[in-house]
């Protein structure tokens, strides 16, 4: 049950009752009506901009027709009360028996209360991590494969049909890079000194195991090549045993991806990245030309040559750029446009990025890519997810020996858990920085959002343990227990504490719809955190007010009431913290 929606609902057909009965001149399109939670909770439950928003199709002003609407709506046994407000805002305070309904759809409901079908199954793509394989994970990483798994959990949760997706940075400079260092660590391996590390080359630890297995493998053959011999050979070992450990690393934070995808891969089947260009050459979207010299700072992709350009500047961006660098070789760019082709190859409109920081001057000409190649059918959102900064105590923590110049993400969660790092990484907006306290992520408080919101679950469950006293028969299982609490009295709840948590829980169908349409999973995270403050408030409530207690000896019917209530929250918070990837706890020690 979604309240907003049901309201929509009944203001659509407020305005075609009063079209009906010729109170308006005209019947206006009411597609931009929106009924939401007003800004000021004083001026009621909710409020709706259809007398704004219709005013002019109906062909009257907004106060006139707010004050038609507002009289129409007044008829319903739901609405207690409406009010129009300033120019034409309508405010409506609900009855009671409202919310008390919106509890009884989240205990029938109960782990699918929330689940939506906004996407109507529609195919859409989240590419998130694609680290490159050239170390292990660090907390950066982090970041991006958190939200992008909670964003992709969240999307399936509104009824999206979702493809969790890796793109293997497998060619290019840096995975030569990469199978030079490790060469360094298999000569290493059989016996060498190989002196420090020389600059431009990866310094950490984690090389040494593949050293070791190329010499276990190799013996010292390898090093009776020329470079050209053994860098493909050592460049594939490398990045197939760095793949390795960033699966386990992503398994050890709950994360999974449904495809891995080579770029390689692009131009060593069928070299898709030269069809790209040509496709795009023969729409006249590709020629040979020069660029003017950058203004301001100088531009890495800027060469003062003849040379292939795409004309991103027909969408949207605002220079022209490079498809091809001066020895021939593809640029980045290309590769990534003809990735980004290959996901509409594969039937995917609804593109989704997760990028790191330092992306963030790359988005325009990435849209502009999958504008042009998609003739204009498919959508590119491109999320930066911003740094984070590592503490302990108030203190910056320092780098890992293992990885050489960075925190790696399996330091992070084998000190503070899954959970911790999951809910913690999502407690602030994508594109703002982090702060990340190793030590505050464990306290047991309520400035510690994770605890608090998990407390608030185990809470619940222990409210349950301890009502058998009273209710003896209480089932133990949840969807047993939720069938002998859909027949509570909910009509014994009338504190206006008890209705605001009510409001809270059913104000969670639309949360979900509103986060996933806006690719914005920390929305669940502010939420779950509000709705456990309202618990725990209503608990401690009940500590001041006994008459306001869970569990009421002599009276098992309110008793039961009350328990349809903490079934709503913990329904809810289990609901949640899946969505984000978190556990639910019954138990806290």
């Amino acid at each position: 049950m979604n309240v907003f929606t049901l309201f929509n609902g009944h203001v659509r057909s407020a305005v075609e009752a009063l079209a009906a009965a010729g109170a308006l001149p005209r019947v206006p399109e009411l597609d931009r009506i929106v009924v939401e939670p007003p800004r000021d909770a004083a001026h009621g439950d909710l409020a709706t901009n259809a007398a704004m928003a219709l005013a002019k199709d109906a062909g009257m002003k907004p106060r006139d027709l707010a004050e038609r609407l507002a009289a129409e709506l007044g008829k319903r046994a739901e609405i207690a009360k409406v009010e129009v407000a300033g120019p034409g805002f309508i405010n409506l305070t609900l009855d009671p028996s409202v919310w008390r309904e919106a509890l009884r759809a989240a205990i029938v409901t109960g782990p699918d209360f929330g689940r939506s079908d906004l996407g109507r199954s529609e195919p859409v793509n989240v590419e998130y991590v694609s680290a490159n394989p050239t170390g292990p994970m660090h907390v950066g990483h982090c970041r991006g494969a958190v939200f992008g798994d909670a964003l992709a959990n969240l999307l399936a949760f509104a009824g999206h049909a979702v493809t969790r997706e890796y793109y293997i940075n497998d060619a290019g400079a840096q995975v030569d890079v990469l199978a030079r260092s490790a060469y360094l660590r298999y000569r290493e391996a059989l016996g060498e000194n190989i002196g420090p590390i020389p600059e431009g080359l990866y310094p950490g630890d984690y090389l040494k195991p593949v050293g070791a297995a190329l010499a276990a493998e190799h013996g010292r053959s390898l090093n009776q090549m020329p470079e050209e011999a053994w860098l493909p050979i050592v460049r594939a070992k490398a990045i197939d045993m760095m793949m390795a450990e960033i699966r386990a690393d992503l398994a050890a934070l709950n994360v999974r991806q449904d495809v891995f995808f080579s770029e390689r891969s692009l131009i060593e089947e069928q070299d898709a990245v030269a069809a790209t260009i040509a496709e795009l050459r023969a729409a006249g979207e590709v020629y040979e030309g020069r660029l003017p010299p950058p203004k301001g700072a100088i531009d890495e992709d800027w060469e003062d040559r003849e040379q292939t350009l795409f004309r991103t500047t027909e969408f949207g961006d605002d220079v022209d750029r490079p498809l091809k660098k001066s020895d021939g070789s593809y640029t980045y760019f290309a590769s990534d446009i003809a990735y980004h082709k290959s996901k509409l190859d594969r039937g995917f409109r609804n593109l989704i990025d997760v990028w790191g920081a330092d992306h963030g001057g790359y988005i325009r000409r990435m849209k502009a890519a999958v504008s042009a190649v998609s003739g204009g059918t498919a959508t590119l959102d491109v999320k930066i997810v911003q740094l984070v900064r590592l503490f302990r105590a108030g203190e910056p923590v320092k780098m890992s020996k293992r990885s050489g110049d960075f925190v790696t993400l399996r330091e992070v969660v084998d000190e503070v858990g899954v959970d911790a790092v999951r809910f913690m990484m999502l407690y602030r907006k994508n594109d703002a920085v982090l702060d990340f306290d190793l030590a505050k992520v464990i306290e047991q408080s309520r400035d510690n959002p994770v605890f608090y919101v998990q407390y608030g679950h185990a809470r619940g469950q222990s409210v349950f343990r301890n009502a058998r006293e009273v209710i003896p028969d209480l089932p133990e299982v949840d969807l047993e227990r939720r069938r002998v609490l859909t027949g509570a009295a909910l009509s014994r709840l009338d504190d206006a504490a008890e209705l605001a948590l009510m409001r809270r829980i059913a104000l969670y169908p639309r949360l979900v719809e509103a986060a996933a349409m806006s690719h914005e999973p920390h929305r669940i995270a502010f939420y779950l955190f509000e709705l456990a403050s309202d618990f725990h408030a209503l608990w401690t409530k009940g500590k001041d007010a006994p008459h306001l207690r869970f569990i009421m000896q002599n009276d098992p019917e309110l008793t039961l009431a009350r328990l349809a209530l903490v079934q709503g929250v913990v329904t809810v918070l289990a609901s949640g913290l899946a969505v984000l990837g978190v556990g639910a706890p019954d138990e806290m020690r």
